[in-house]
């Protein structure tokens, strides 16, 4: 009886969601403003709502508006997301979208200027990312959820 409960018990534990503790973006967010022009080191797990990619570098994005004053981006440099892509077979406008990632990187505020016809507009509002350009800077999280 005792063997059947210990397997029953092994069973179900195998079955509990092992879905990520994801990084608490406004934390990061206050601690890079208050380290600017420096950024904070860490290690973060972020859920990936949106993707851009304007030129070659990928941009992913913890919410749909890049531009959301909770979001925090972390930019991949085009050597990155190429060697990514590879491994997973899959483009970046689709791969990375509702996958749970984990990166080390620093996460630092970047002044994002407006422009108007080509030229800066004099507004801008601040972003928070982290890049990386070393493949051993992010894991992609296999989970229930993925």
């Amino acid at each position: 009886m005792k063997i059947l409960l210990l397997a029953l018990v092994m069973v179900l534990s195998g079955c509990v969601s092992t879905a990520p503790e994801y990084s608490n973006t406004l934390e990061i967010i206050g601690s890079a403003a208050e380290s600017a022009p420096d950024g904070v080191e860490g290690e973060y797990t972020f859920k990936i709502q949106a993707v851009g990619k304007p030129k070659r570098t990928v941009y992913l994005n913890t919410e749909l508006d890049y531009r959301d004053q909770r979001n925090v981006t972390i930019a991949l440099h085009p050597r990155l997301a190429k060697q990514l892509l590879e491994q997973h077979g899959a483009d970046s406008e689709t791969f990375f979208i509702g996958k749970s990632i984990r990166v080390n990187g620093e996460a630092k505020r970047a002044k994002i200027i407006f422009n108007s016809q080509g030229r800066p507009s004099g507004l801008y509002y601040y972003q928070t990312q982290i890049r990386l350009k070393d493949i051993d800077k992010i894991e992609i999280l296999e989970t229930a959820e993925n």
